[in-house]
């Protein structure tokens, strides 16, 4: 395909070259390069679609990298990354070596903040434009938060601490509103009366002017002020912004790229926080994901003339598994509810949602309320669960502690997307989460198939004595793992064939990993090696009375975890072997929580050291002689 504008662009701030008449065929041309290029990657689509036009305007008139700009979320990035110079990266786009699918600051000097979770990039923007008045450095900090970031608290928190910096323009990228055509045609009108230069620069004298005039000024000042304020809070409610301390500007077509780059440019000259409303449609450009945001939010790799139907069903996965298991069991117990983060068709809960829809609670991007609102109802004797991915509870952390353990209320904590999450990197990795509900007292369970998923799930809400977690990767069950079954028991000895006698070596993991570990054992008994594989379902607490009797039988144990050390469960079961006085060799390998690529997760495991390869190269270290004795 013929990009001839954007061929152009081959370095940061090329964009500023181009006549602002040339820059809706350039958006065109983004917005076709973005639809080719993430359907062979896979990758955030729909939002980055929405944004071309805001995007490209920004570049056209802001001076970069002394202006910042930040994203909420970050995955709304691309265009800004193919802006400054990364267009060959979008080939490997979230690959191992290939460029990240959110800002980077490793990456570039033009990605100011790492944004992987939302909500959070207004507090950051607000502490640079802060650092840049200390500094007493030249240049605005812009930071584009997406409507549904606004349904998290720190949004408000960071809003309540922007006085007096008159370098912030905070963008409101709305893809959710609709504005009747009376009240837009007037909004519009107003808008642009507003951004001209003159009302602009005639305003800031007329206040300042009016404020100097003794007794009364500042009370004429207040009375304009509030006219204004009445007439604006009945065409678009935005009092609640100016009341912050912004100047609001807005509602702005987000799609008129000429009208951006006039607002902002006609802006440079700020006296104050700019709080700048702009409508955009999610997915533009490409008719399905216009149709269904949702189901083109993050996608894999797919074929443009062949789209499936996004309104089907996603394939078969724990996390379809875990909302239709919720479903059959929220039938015969009326007090299970069910609650999530702006993540209802992510988590798998659809499905609780289309049968119990008064029982069912998307609370939007707001864990933290997620874990307490749950706790009001836990408290009030109704059994919630809580399904949020794993590097998400992460936001959630007091919550869980203050609000839930210490009055022992029976929340469970379903725990989506642990362990290793391809492709999105560092910002999504669900490593966390065993060492932080372990540390906070809560049982912690990891199913490593669809029949132990079921079986757990329905154990937890049928006992629910105190808070309790269940975890469980993203993506499909593997046949080995499924052909384990369920046994119903805290841990496993695996079945072990071409068994060579009896065993000095035993390796020991859980969940997802358990396959590595089954790979490692295979190679290792046809090099003629005895080797026995333990897998632990429930981490913690650990299974003491099945584990201690079972781990002394070995001269030699290895753990392979796929996350953290530090709170890990490989250091709970060393400190259990040194308590019960085991002198044998113990290797507990787990997640380096630096070195997180975005990755397959089958790279991520080799990266990290924790794939079957780097498990046999281990055992080999520890029992040199290869015949079990260490």
């Amino acid at each position: 395909m013929s990009y001839p504008l954007l061929d152009r662009l081959e370095a940061p701030g090329d964009v500023r070259n181009l006549p602002v008449a040339e820059l809706p065929q350039l958006c065109e041309e983004i917005r076709s390069f973005l639809i080719e290029s993430v359907s062979n990657t896979g990758g955030h689509l729909a939002s980055n679609l929405g944004v071309v036009e805001l995007t490209v305007a920004l570049h056209h008139t802001l001076d970069l990298p002394q202006d910042k700009i930040l994203f909420d979320v970050g995955h709304q990035c691309y265009t800004h990354k193919l802006l400054t110079g990364r267009r060959a990266g979008f080939a490997a786009l979230r690959q191992l070596e290939g460029i990240s699918g959110f800002p980077s600051p490793a990456e570039s000097e033009y990605d100011t903040f790492v944004a992987g979770h939302g909500s959070a990039a207004l507090s950051a923007a607000i502490g640079i434009a802060r650092a840049k008045k200390l500094k007493n450095e030249p240049g605005r900090v812009v930071v584009i938060v997406g409507d549904g970031a606004f349904t998290g608290g720190m949004v408000y928190e960071g809003m309540n601490n922007i006085a007096l910096l008159n370098n912030l323009v905070v963008i409101l990228n709305d893809n959710k509103m609709s504005i009747g055509k009376n009240v837009g045609m007037i909004a519009n009108y107003l808008t642009k009366l507003r951004t001209d230069p003159a009302y602009f620069h005639a305003k800031a004298r007329m206040e300042t002017v009016l404020g100097c005039i003794p007794l009364v000024g500042q009370g004429l000042v207040r009375l304009l002020q509030n006219g204004k304020q009445l007439i604006r809070r009945w065409l678009y409610h935005s009092t609640m912004f100016e009341q912050m301390g912004f100047q609001y500007i807005g509602p702005v077509d987000g799609h008129d790229v000429a009208g951006l780059c006039r607002l902002f440019e006609n802006m440079k000259e700020q006296f104050a926080p700019l709080f700048i409303h702009v409508v955009t449609q999610k997915g533009k450009g490409l008719k399905p994901a216009e149709d269904n945001p949702g189901e083109f939010h993050n996608v894999s790799a797919f074929d443009l003339d062949h789209l499936t139907n996004p309104e089907l069903s996603p394939e078969d996965s724990f996390s379809v598994c875990f909302g239709r298991k919720l479903a059959r069991l929220g039938k015969d117990e009326p007090r299970l509810c069910a609650i999530t983060a702006a993540m209802k068709y992510g988590t798998g809960l659809q499905y609780f949602k289309h049968r119990f829809a008064d029982r069912f609670f998307d609370v939007g991007m707001a864990e933290q309320h997620a874990v307490t609102f749950a706790a009001g109802l836990a408290s009030q004797g109704l059994l919630p669960v809580v399904a949020i991915y794993s590097t998400f509870f992460q936001r959630a952390y007091d919550q869980i502690i203050h609000d839930v353990v210490l009055m022992r209320l029976p929340v469970l904590f379903a725990v989506d997307r642990a362990g290793f999450v391809p492709g999105d990197g560092e910002t999504h990795q669900g490593i966390y989460d065993v060492a932080f509900f372990a540390q906070a007292g809560i049982p912690v369970y990891a199913p490593a198939n669809y029949q132990e998923l079921e079986y757990w799930l329905e154990e937890l809400v049928k006992n629910p004595d105190g808070p309790r977690a269940i975890r469980y990767p993203r993506g499909k069950e593997i046949y080995p793992l499924a052909a384990l079954g369920c046994s119903g028991k805290a841990l496993d000895l695996l079945p072990a064939p071409r068994r060579q006698g009896k065993a000095d070596l035993l390796l020991i993991s859980y969940g997802a990993m358990t396959e590595e570990i089954l790979s490692a054992a295979e190679t290792l008994r046809a090099d003629g090696m005895a080797v026995d594989c333990c897998k632990l379902t429930r981490l913690f607490p650990l299974p003491e009375p099945e584990l201690l009797p079972l781990v002394r039988q070995y001269k030699a144990i290895l753990l392979a975890e796929d996350t953290i050390a530090a709170g890990g469960i490989g250091r709970q079961v060393a400190a259990l072997l040194q308590g019960a006085g085991w002198r044998g060799q113990y290797v507990p390998l787990a997640a380096n929580n630096i070195d997180l690529p975005h990755a397959t997760v089958q790279q991520m495991r080799a990266v990290q050291g924790l794939d079957a390869a780097s498990i046999l190269e281990m055992v080999h270290l520890m029992m040199p002689d290869g015949e079990g004795t260490p």
